[in-house]
């Protein structure tokens, strides 16, 4: 699965020139954190959030003590000037394309620190988010979905090979396979995909094969 395949597409944006007052009450709206900043042909240039501009209007004991939604509607109004979210968003991004596998992703967050990628396509526009919780709820799947994707979608429509030449088992996202498959192109081939099935942890397979099509024929010299 890819972060096509999980990703949002339903964002809420905003262009650099938007109030931070605007910015904010959006987010609270939405309950999110922060916001993408695109310009007019949707390309990504920037990511706005809850701590790029509160920390220009208050301490950060106000912050802890009110709230974001507190510190917009209790009488202050410092958020209502010019300030804009150009101003203070951050530039510097982190982003994944939509062709990116979930492994991928969550790799990127872990990296960097983050809980969600804006996904862009190769001209820079923004397409799509993909969050943490998008990829935890793929990696808990349950055991018996796994084994079924394997034996159906991997083996069968993908392999073309029938899923009864092998034994899987699925413990825990733990992947176990053992067998005999046609040729060794096959067993590397699984492997691979088994690797990306969404929800497994680790593969532990014993695959032998029937032909090694991955060596080469030694040419033999023509008779004089």
């Amino acid at each position: 699965m890819r972060v096509l395949d999980l990703m949002s597409t339903e964002l809420i944006r905003v262009r650099p020139q938007t109030t931070l007052r605007d910015a904010a009450r959006l987010m609270v709206e939405a309950k999110i954190s922060g916001l993408p900043v695109t310009d007019d042909e949707a390309n990504l240039v920037g990511l706005v959030t809850e701590s790029d501009f509160l920390r220009k209007e208050v301490d950060r004991g106000e912050i802890m003590d009110t709230g974001l939604l507190g510190i917009l509607f209790n009488n202050r109004d410092s958020l209502a000037e010019a300030e804009t979210v150009e101003e203070v968003m951050a530039t510097d991004l982190f982003t994944i394309s939509p062709e990116a596998t979930l492994v991928e992703a969550a790799r990127a967050m872990t990296s960097h620190g983050i809980k969600r990628l804006p996904v862009v396509d190769r001209e820079g526009k923004l397409i799509g988010v993909i969050a943490r919780s998008d990829i935890v709820a793929a990696f808990t799947r349950p055991d018996e979905l796994i084994e079924d994707e394997l034996k159906e979608d991997v083996m069968r429509r993908l392999l073309f090979l029938d899923p009864g030449l092998v034994n899987i088992e699925v413990d825990g996202g733990v992947v176990r396979i053992s067998g005999e498959l046609p040729t060794r192109s096959d067993a590397r081939l699984l492997e691979a995909m088994v690797q990306r099935t969404d929800g497994v942890i680790r593969a532990e397979l014993d695959v032998t094969w029937k032909v090694d099509d991955t060596k080469i024929p030694t040419k033999q010299s023509p008779l004089s």
